[in-house]
C-alpha cells in the first residue's frame, strides 16, 4: 500500500508519524508472543558448567597450548606446517571461509541505499532524437532491526565457517603426527621380524652343524624352515604397510609419494601428556564446540528475521529524471525529481509466514540438541583418552617385564638346546614369545604415544590461527 507519493517536495514528518505508529503497535503485539521462546544460547552455555571435573586423574601431565607442543621434533613441525600450506583438502575449506566472507558482505549490503543511473536515446518520427538521463535511489528503513537481524546471522555463519576451518587444521596436524607415530611403529616391527628372522636362520644352520656332527637329526629342520618362510612372508606384509603409512603422509602433506621420500627414524620421539585443566575451560577451546554454538546464535537470529517478517516494511525511493535533445543537457541539465514513500505489510498468506516461524523455531531447537550432542562427545572423548592413558600405561607397564622374562627363558632354552635338554620345537615355541611380546610392546608404546594426541585433540588444542 503506497502511503503518499511527493513531487518536488519534502516527505511530511506526519507521514513517517503514522507508519511507525503503526509499526510500533504490530511489534508490541509481537513482543508478548516472542518473550516466552527459550534462549538456547545460554542454555547452551550452562550446560558445560555441567561438567566441574574429569573422571580420570592424572600424573606427569605438562601443560601445552598447541598440540605441536606434544612433539617437540623440529623436522615434524616442518611437515605440520607444510601440510597445513598444501594439504587440498584443507585449502578447499580455506576458500570456503572465503566464500562465506564475501556472502556476508552480500547480507551487508541490503542495509545500505540502493543507486542506479541510465541514460537513453530515442529517435521520433520526425527524426528528432531525444536523450533520457535518470537516476534513482531507494532504501528500505530497517526500523525493526530485520536487515541487521539477517547481517548478525550471516556473520554468525561466517564464524561457524571459520571454527570449522580450525577445526580441519587441528585435525591435519594431528593426523600428521599420528602417521609420524605410525611409520615409527611400523619401522620398529619391522626390525624385530628381521630379527626373528635371523634368529630362525641360525636355528636351521645350527640344526644342520648338529646333524652333521652326529649330535642330532634333521626332524625339526622342516619345522625351523616352516617358521622362517611364515616371518619371510609377514615381513612383506609390514613392508607393504610401511608403504601405505609413507603414502598416507605424503597424501597429507600434498606430496606426490613417488617422488619424495620422507626420512623418519625408527625410534619413538617423546611425546608429552597435556595437562587437562577445568572442563569448561577445556571444552571451551574445541572448535566443534564454538561451531555448534554460533549455529544456534545463527538460527535465533533466523527466528527473529521470522518474527520480523509479519511487520510492515517502510521503504524509500527518490528519482531524478531530465529529458533533453542532447546528452549533455539531459545529463546535466535541470532535472526534475520526485519522492516516493511506501509502506507494505502481509495481509493474507494462507499461514506460510506462522509456519515459517514454527520452523525457524523447532530449527533453534535442533541445533541446540545438535550442540548437546557435541559436547556430550567432546566431555566421553577427554575421559576416553584419560582412561586410556592409565590403562595403556599399566599394560606398557606388565609387557616389559614379561618381555625381561621371555628374553631370559629364550636365553636359557637356548643353552639347553646346545646341550640337548630340550627339543627344537620348545626353543622355537619360547623364541616366537620372546619376538610376540617384543612387538606386543612397541605397538602399546605407540598406542600410548598417539593416544595423548588425541588427548591433546579432545582438549582443543590446535595449531596457530
Amino acid at each position: 500500500m503506497v502511503l503518499r507519493s511527493l513531487q518536488n517536495r519534502p516527505l511530511k514528518l506526519s507521514s513517517l508519524c503514522r507508519m511507525s505508529v503503526i509499526g510500533l503497535v504490530v511489534s508490541g503485539l509481537l513482543g508478548c508472543s516472542t518473550t516466552s521462546r527459550p534462549s538456547f544460547d545460554q542454555l547452551a552455555q550452562d550446560a558445560k558448567t555441567n561438567y566441574q571435573t574429569w573422571s580420570e586423574v592424572q600424573q606427569d601431565a605438562l601443560l601445552a597450548n598447541e598440540i605441536t607442543e606434544l612433539v617437540a621434533i623440529p623436522e615434524l613441525t616442518q611437515l605440520v606446517s607444510h601440510a597445513l600450506s598444501q594439504n587440498p583438502g584443507l585449502q578447499q575449506t580455506a576458500i570456503a571461509v572465503k566464500i562465506a566472507y564475501q556472502q556476508q558482505g552480500l547480507t551487508n549490503s541490503a542495509r545500505l541505499p540502493q543507486v542506479s543511473a541510465g541514460l537513453t536515446s530515442e529517435n521520433s518520427e520526425d527524426n528528432e532524437i531525444s536523450y533520457k538521463s535518470d537516476v534513482t535511489v531507494s532504501w528500505e528503513l530497517d526500523l525493526w532491526q530485520k536487515l541487521s537481524d539477517e547481517v548478525s546471522a550471516a556473520e554468525m555463519d561466517l564464524a561457524a565457517s571459520s571454527v570449522n576451518y580450525q577445526a580441519a587444521k587441528d585435525l591435519l596436524a594431528a593426523n600428521v603426527m599420528r602417521s609420524w607415530l605410525k611409520i615409527n611403529l611400523q619401522q620398529q616391527i619391522i626390525q624385530i621380524e628381521e630379527q626373528r628372522l635371523e634368529s630362525q636362520e641360525a636355528n636351521e644352520l645350527f640344526i644342520l652343524e648338529r646333524y652333521r656332527s652326529g649330535l642330532g637329526d634333521l626332524e625339526g629342520l622342516d619345522t625351523a624352515r616352516t617358521n622362517s618362510e611364515t616371518t619371510r612372508s609377514t615381513l612383506e606384509s609390514f613392508r607393504e604397510d610401511l608403504t601405505r603409512e609413507r603414502r598416507t603422509l605424503a597424501l597429507q602433506l600434498g606430496y606426490n609419494a613417488n617422488n619424495k621420500l620422507i626420512p623418519i627414524s625408527a625410534s619413538y620421539p617423546e611425546v608429552i601428556q597435556p595437562l587437562a585443566s577445568l572442563p569448561e575451560q577445556d571444552l571451551g577451546r574445541r572448535p566443534d564446540l564454538q561451531a555448534a554454538y554460533f549455529t544456534i546464535l545463527a538460527q535465533q537470529y533466523r527466528t527473529d528475521i521470522a518474527y520480523k517478517s509479519l511487520l510492515p516494511s517502510i521503504s524509500l525511493t527518490g528519482s531524478l529524471t531530465e529529458i533533453a535533445s542532447n546528452p549533455s543537457d539531459a545529463l546535466f541539465g535541470g532535472s526534475a525529481w520526485k519522492l516516493l514513500s511506501s509502506i507494505t505489510a502481509p495481509l493474507f498468506q494462507g499461514g506460510k509466514l506462522r509456519v515459517d516461524i514454527e520452523i525457524a523455531k523447532l530449527t533453534t531447537e535442533k541445533d541446540y540438541w545438535a550442540y548437546q550432542e557435541t559436547l556430550l562427545t567432546a566431555v566421553n572423548e577427554v575421559d576416553n583418552a584419560l582412561s586410556n592413558e592409565n590403562s595403556i600405561k599399566r599394560q606398557q607397564q606388565h609387557l616389559e617385564n614379561a618381555f625381561d622374562s621371555a628374553k631370559r627363558s629364550s636365553a636359557n632354552y637356548q643353552v639347553k638346546y646346545r646341550q640337548g635338554l630340550v627339543n627344537i620345537l620348545d626353543l622355537l615355541s619360547v623364541q616366537q614369545q620372546a619376538f610376540d611380546i617384543q612387538t606386543q610392546l612397541v605397538t602399546a608404546q605407540y598406542n600410548r604415544l598417539a593416544n595423548r594426541i588425541d588427548l591433546g585433540l579432545a582438549l582443543g588444542l590446535g595449531v596457530s590461527s
